[in-house]
């Protein structure tokens, strides 16, 4: 199993009043993570988009372990556990320059039909895409 892998520089902008990184911006560092792993797997945002379905969040969950400061670098860790006909759930790890686990995610998907909102099919080619980076099939 592959894994999406990236550095984030963490900013002054990043950082909350107790001097460490924002809970929103973990958020931010998803959306790209994301759009990373659709981009590996040849399913670059805009293209999905013009074929009339999108990738759609349903829910995000963070446990938060140690902080991240201003000055770091963190990096983030990105793969899929599941992938089903028309959602899947994604998995984050957020490590420190030491390498240290910071925070751990999940989140869950579905792909949409952008006109009719309902759920998308993804095609077995579709599927096959992101097959490197399924941790293991779904029941």
């Amino acid at each position: 199993m592959q894994k999406v892998v990236f550095e984030q520089e963490i900013h002054t902008f990043h950082i909350d009043f107790l001097g460490h990184v924002n809970n929103g911006v973990y958020i931010q560092w998803m959306e790209i993570g994301r759009t990373k792993l659709l981009e590996a797997a040849g399913m670059v945002t805009t293209e999905i988009m013009k074929q009339d379905f999108a990738p759609v969040l349903m829910e995000t969950h963070i446990k938060y372990k140690t902080p991240l400061y201003l000055g770091e670098r963190a990096r983030i860790e990105v793969w899929m556990s599941e992938l089903r006909n028309s959602s899947g759930v994604l998995q984050f790890r957020f490590y420190n320059e030491k390498g240290t686990l910071a925070a751990e995610a999940q989140q869950r998907g579905v792909f949409l039909n952008i006109k009719s909102l309902q759920p998308h099919r993804l095609s077995a080619e579709e599927r096959a895409r992101f097959a490197p980076f399924v941790e293991h099939a779904a029941a």
